[in-house]
């Protein structure tokens, strides 16, 4: 049986999938992710996500932030460069963490 093709974005609303996500970067070249997080504000829903090996201006320990955004017609992963909306997403995330009575410093 062959296996059922899911998108980056399907993968990561699937409460029950913890499969890394590949996703394509502008060289059209496969980039691994490790899902840290999915984090909904103000009618948005934001990933964070960790890249599984070393990336070009991306500290080791450092995740980003993907906004959901239609292109084309079609539901796609973007990197969120705003610095006020990635402070707002980590921010939520954190609180998210505390309720699940996770120590964040």
């Amino acid at each position: 049986m062959a296996e059922e093709f899911l998108s980056p974005i399907d993968m990561l609303l699937d409460e029950s999938n913890t499969d890394n996500i590949k996703l394509f970067n502008e060289e059209n070249e496969e980039v691994e992710f490790e899902q840290i997080a999915l984090v909904p504000i103000d009618e948005k829903v934001y990933a964070i996500l960790r890249p599984t090996e070393t990336m070009e201006g991306v500290a080791d320990d450092e995740a980003l932030v993907f906004g959901i955004e239609e292109i084309d017609d079609e539901d796609c992963l973007v990197i969120v460069e705003d610095d006020a909306i990635i402070d707002k997403v980590f921010e939520e995330y954190y609180k998210m963490l505390k309720a699940e009575g996770i120590d964040v410093e």
